[in-house]
């Protein structure tokens, strides 16, 4: 293998509609996924307390809800689509 970091972080292809925004958060979900990936192999292998896992994905997913608040993402951009009433 020519690349370690490649193995241990492997990215996957961005798919989706092609935004600045979008594809920061793409990076930031597959890194979450990995980081929760090595958390749980840890619990399963005894060297973290189920508590410690979860408290650590916890703080992952909150990093995770921050940055896609800061980002923008999933904001209504067509109001009256999801059964808002508008003025």
């Amino acid at each position: 293998m020519a690349d370690h970091s490649q193995f241990l972080y492997s990215r996957s292809r961005y798919y989706g509609h092609v935004k600045p925004e979008n594809m920061v958060f793409n990076a930031n979900l597959q890194e979450f996924s990995q980081r929760v990936s090595y958390i749980c192999n840890l619990e399963t292998g005894g060297k973290l307390t189920p508590e410690e896992s979860y408290h650590k994905i916890k703080a992952l997913w909150k990093d995770l809800k921050r940055t896609k608040k800061q980002l923008g993402i999933g904001k209504n951009q067509f109001p009256g689509l999801d059964g808002e009433v508008l003025d």
